[in-house]
């Protein structure tokens, strides 16, 4: 099958390279000349396990071509997958403007049937607004008359999984209202459910609904651990072994019940903030996801607090080794990365921060440009040279089983802020290092 995938993020890139995996020939495009020439050679824009390889592959084989042609692309594909950003706008409002100039592009240019596929995450109601958009372009060419259907399709990829998500989805969901783009869904994803049938056909509505539940679910599970690793706290007791407690519950599983220093990333933050605007647009007030997102941005600060209260609020003079700034593994995305909240927060108060991340170093100077006494280190061990404590950020598998006495005579003192709870306190407390964890017994 012929399919075009505009946009070359995280969901248009992966989708298309693993589209092509399947034997389709994809087109991506994009509007970036850079990263259009990346891909032309070979590189990568983003880091995402798996991908290069997928990439790299299935361009020699000639299934898959990257372009800046919008009309030569649109000609090509059947399948329209539209895999644009959706940033939010202040109000947090998802941003419509890239969807809706890659609908009016499609409009312009295409000259028989084509299947145009929301992937990208859009509120309620833009399958409709997709539509009005393809249907005003055709009509300026005079074209009123030419058939198109809008589907919607929405992605669950997790980044640093995402193409295991892709290639082995749990489920498919597919909104459509057009009997012919249905069976073209479904001709396009049979190779990739061929034990069972994982696809879930809705309305268009509903499908786009399904993709903001399911992340404000999961932002909701994080924040609610989260509150209750606090409260553990205060009356003495772990969080960890509470976790292990009702995460045995089956109808509870231990899927995001982790404590750790908050959500970031692209996906959760803007998404609870769209579905929080959609419901003042629909005048309905979300208390849930409201506190939701008020809990998220205080955990953000729990870490830099614990640092306060063990140093004082005036850091002056004092050194922290921060291991960890994608906001988590696998990925170098600082987007709400919670250490960009750490690291600004103990530059204020006067601290120097010296900091390593097996991946995300390019993308989290560039976040983080202009700090001061923020100091970029080529390997862990580098971090903790004399530094008053060490601060765990992201939960990297090379730091889960350190050399904790080599950190013990590397730092200043013998202190660790565990913001992932990947440590053992008991065992911290025999080498003689003082251990703070989120709702940990230290």
């Amino acid at each position: 099958m012929k399919v075009t995938a505009i946009g070359t993020g995280y969901v248009g890139l992966v989708t298309g390279a693993c589209l092509s995996e399947m034997g389709n020939h994809v087109v991506c495009l994009d509007i970036d000349e850079r990263k259009i020439a990346m891909l032309q050679e070979g590189r990568i824009p983003i880091h995402e396990p798996g991908l290069e390889d997928i990439v790299r592959r299935n361009a020699r084989a000639g299934r898959l071509q990257f372009t800046t042609d919008t009309a030569a692309a649109v000609a090509h594909g059947t399948m329209q997958f539209i895999g644009v950003g959706t940033p939010p706008d202040e109000d947090g409002a998802a941003d419509m403007r890239y969807v809706l100039a890659a609908a009016a592009s499609i409009g312009r240019h295409m000259t028989d049937y084509k299947v145009i596929v929301d992937k990208s995450t859009v509120p309620v109601g833009t399958a409709d607004r997709v539509r009005a958009a393809v249907q005003a372009a055709l009509a300026e060419r005079g074209l009123a008359d030419l058939h198109f259907a809008v589907v919607s399709n929405p992605e669950f990829l997790k980044e640093g999984a995402a193409v295991e998500d892709c290639m082995r989805p749990d489920r498919i969901i597919v909104g459509a209202d057009d009997e012919q783009a249905l069976l073209l869904m479904r001709a396009l994803y049979t190779p990739f459910m061929r034990n069972h049938d994982k696809m879930q056909v809705m309305d268009l509505r509903s499908a786009e609904f399904t993709k903001y539940a399911a992340n404000a679910m999961l932002a909701t599970r994080i924040s609610f651990m989260n509150e209750l690793a606090l409260l553990a706290e205060r009356v003495d007791a772990d969080i960890e072994m509470v976790r292990r407690g009702i995460g045995s519950d089956p109808r509870i599983g231990t899927s995001f019940l982790y404590p750790g220093t908050g959500y970031g990333g692209s996906c959760f933050p803007k998404d609870v903030q769209a579905l929080l605007h959609t419901g003042r647009e629909a005048g309905l007030r979300l208390g849930v996801l409201e506190a939701v997102e008020a809990a998220n941005e205080r955990q953000k600060r729990v870490l830099v607090d614990k640092v306060v209260a063990r140093f004082g609020d005036d850091l002056a003079g004092r050194t922290f080794a921060l291991w960890g700034l994608a906001f988590k593994p696998n990925t170098d995305d600082m987007r709400e990365a919670p250490s960009r909240v750490v690291v600004t927060e103990l530059v204020r108060r006067g601290a120097a921060v010296r900091a390593y991340d097996p991946v995300a170093m390019a993308e989290a100077a560039r976040a983080l440009q202009g700090t001061p006494r923020l100091t970029f280190v080529d390997d862990q061990d580098a971090a903790l040279a004399g530094a008053d404590a060490l601060l765990l950020v992201t939960e990297w598998k090379e730091f889960r089983n350190p050399d904790f006495e080599a950190i013990k005579a590397a730092l200043e003192q013998p202190v660790i802020f565990d913001g992932r709870n990947q440590y053992d306190p008991a065992l911290l407390r025999t080498l003689g290092i003082e251990y703070h964890g989120i709702g940990r017994r230290g």
